[in-house]
């Protein structure tokens, strides 16, 4: 691999935030604590002043948002195919059933058409996705959710930072879920986030993190519901006070790159491009689709010869749908034609805050390089 390999992501962790990471483990004190507060408290205050508890994980946010909303065996919830696994396998977890509708090709969010058409009696929620960051309508969203009397789960795993009508997402709607993880706008290392509405629902997703422990008395404590163990650490929370201050920063820079990768493609784009959105997008990623039929390649070895050149390129999903535990259930290709195209040709190509336009335009001519090699292989 060369020595100025260039990832699809990297996280930007500053000295600042080393040293006050190093500062909680001379602390002794490692778990959820001071610095849970204190990180909780920062989102809350970026989020317009929303309730928020910090979660080990997007996955857990996930799973502990559909045990608020009481979904169980018998429900359905109405959602992508076109995501990471786990925005669906948190539904299978809770013993409901995922019903999966297409997305747009371009922004790959929920066809809100196709959500209507699917609504049953047996639907108790909507969970999408913001991908990439781009929000999804959320006026169109939420009429639909009162209309049916349905909760709204939003997977805002891409999405911190991102808004609405100058909205952000997070500070308003109904149950929200935040990513932490190493590839997201901001991390804590691993973690998460769930926006709640009510102190009912807040005291809920304290209780059901840690086991579902409810403290009395000191050093007594009963237990009414088997919970989960998905309390953030100090570690962790410390990580995330120094990113979120950062925040702002770190996704004007992703705009700004995703903006010359625009400007260098305005003409002779051998890609199909992602929808580009406006200025409220916070960009989680750059994932064009490599048209890998027309051009007669094979994306393996487009992702391979791309890695020689020193490039790093993602896959940003495949269609979950098709995945062998979803084809167990029924699920059959040619149900989801867009979100299926966009798992058989989506290429995620760099996009971090440390980049430079350079790098963009490294990137640029690095791909129609390898596409002009395998062009002269065939």
């Amino acid at each position: 691999m060369p020595q100025d390999f260039l990832p699809f992501t990297r996280p930007s962790i500053d000295a600042t935030t080393m040293d006050a990471v190093a500062e909680v483990l001379r602390s002794g004190w490692l778990a959820s604590g001071s610095k849970v507060l204190e990180f909780e408290a920062a989102l809350s205050a970026y989020l317009g002043g929303r309730s928020v508890r910090a979660v080990t994980s997007g996955t857990a946010a996930l799973e502990i948002a559909l045990a608020v909303a009481d979904i169980g065996p018998g429900d359905e919830v109405i959602t992508t195919p076109m995501s990471w696994c786990a925005t669906s396998n948190v539904i299978l977890r809770r013993g409901a059933r995922p019903v999966f509708v297409d997305v747009d090709l371009d922004s790959r969010n929920l066809d809100l058409d196709a959500v209507e058409a699917a609504i049953t009696p047996r639907t108790r929620a909507i969970l999408p996705v913001h991908f990439s960051g781009l929000p999804i309508d959320q006026d169109r969203l939420y009429r639909l959710g009162r209309q049916h009397g349905l909760r709204i789960i939003e997977d805002a795993a891409h999405a911190i930072g991102s808004a609405w009508k100058g909205r952000r997402i997070g500070s308003h709607g109904d149950l929200v879920c935040f990513s932490f993880h190493p590839n997201k706008n901001m991390t804590t290392g691993e973690g998460g986030a769930i926006v709640a509405s009510t102190p009912q629902e807040v005291e809920f997703i304290e209780t059901y993190r840690f086991n579902g422990v409810m403290h009395r008395a000191p050093g007594e404590f009963d237990v009414s519901f088997a919970g989960m163990k998905a309390n953030l650490s100090d570690i962790a929370a410390q990580i995330g006070l120094g990113q979120l201050v950062r925040l702002e920063t770190f996704n004007a820079r992703r705009r700004e790159l995703a903006a010359h990768y625009y400007a260098r493609w305005a003409s002779n784009c051998p890609l199909r491009l992602p929808a580009r959105g406006d200025e409220d997008h916070s960009w989680h990623m750059f994932a064009p689709l490599l048209p890998v039929d027309r051009l007669g390649l094979s994306r393996a070895d487009f992702i391979a010869r791309m890695k020689q050149h020193g490039i790093g390129v993602g896959i940003h999903y495949p269609a979950i749908h098709l995945l062998s535990a979803y084809r167990g259930l029924g699920w059959r290709e040619g149900q989801f034609p867009n979100a299926e195209r966009v798992g058989r040709e989506t290429i995620t190509l760099p996009l971090f805050p440390a980049m430079a336009l350079q790098d963009v335009d490294r990137v640029i001519d690095t791909v129609h390089a390898v596409l002009a090699e395998i062009a002269h292989a065939a």
